[in-house]
């Protein structure tokens, strides 16, 4: 049997709030095979956000081991984690955090201009992630001129730019219409299904939960079955 692409042992978060300490997160143990496309629902506060972020190296766990693709998060220095994240975690967000004035072209390239890669290397990068959401028809077009539906691709174009095997996706598909709902879930399983992508998808909408390969539930920073 192959190695998890995700594994996690004893997984702790906590922090302290005035005088409480709050453990968004306590002792998760999780495996998450590769090419999988994983569901996470729970109430607000139960700790889906905070595993995401531990799962991108955003954040960093208070106990417990974290192994992805064969490397243990918490033995990287701080330098090492954010080569790592850039070339091997893609993050998509609910509301997109497109820049305004730049162009789809140009989202998407973000990811890459501090990369050592040839301009003409960052271009072929570029046009084939937006070619593969659907959009290279529309590369040249600010968000402003782009449906909510069209800038989440944008915005899923820029996570698969640097060819991550890892996507998390926070909410992807919150803040959109049923129809372009379904489009984004589609486009996710076929990033799974098709093209190896490991993806880890927090959603309150039982229906987007469908599109997974399997669900799981936090409560209170535990896994329940």
């Amino acid at each position: 049997m192959s190695e998890p692409m995700i594994q996690c042992r004893g997984l702790s978060k906590s922090y302290r709030k005035g005088n409480n300490v709050v453990t968004p997160l306590e002792k998760l143990d999780l495996d998450v095979p590769r090419g999988e496309f994983l569901a996470l629902m729970g109430p607000s506060g139960s700790g889906k956000t905070t595993l995401l972020n531990l799962l991108s190296g955003i954040d960093s766990p208070t106990e417990g081991s974290l192994v992805i693709a064969g490397k243990e998060l918490a033995k990287l220095s701080r330098r090492e984690l954010t080569k790592w994240r850039a070339s091997q975690v893609g993050y998509i967000f609910q509301l997109y955090h497109l820049v305004p004035v730049l162009t789809a072209f140009e989202n998407v390239e973000l990811p890459l201009l501090l990369s050592p890669m040839s301009k003409k290397e960052r271009h072929v990068r570029v046009e084939s992630a937006l070619s593969l959401v659907g959009l290279h028809d529309r590369m040249h077009h600010t968000p402003t001129e782009l449906s909510g539906g069209q800038e989440q691709r944008v915005a899923i174009a820029r996570a698969l730019v640097a060819n991550p095997s890892l996507l998390v996706a926070d909410e992807p598909t919150g803040d959109l219409d049923r129809e372009s709902a379904t489009r984004i879930l589609d486009l996710l399983k076929q990033l799974s299904r098709e093209h190896g992508k490991t993806i880890v998808m927090v959603t309150h909408d039982p229906r987007a939960a469908e599109s997974a390969d399997r669900t799981l539930h936090l409560e209170k920073g535990l896994l329940v079955s």
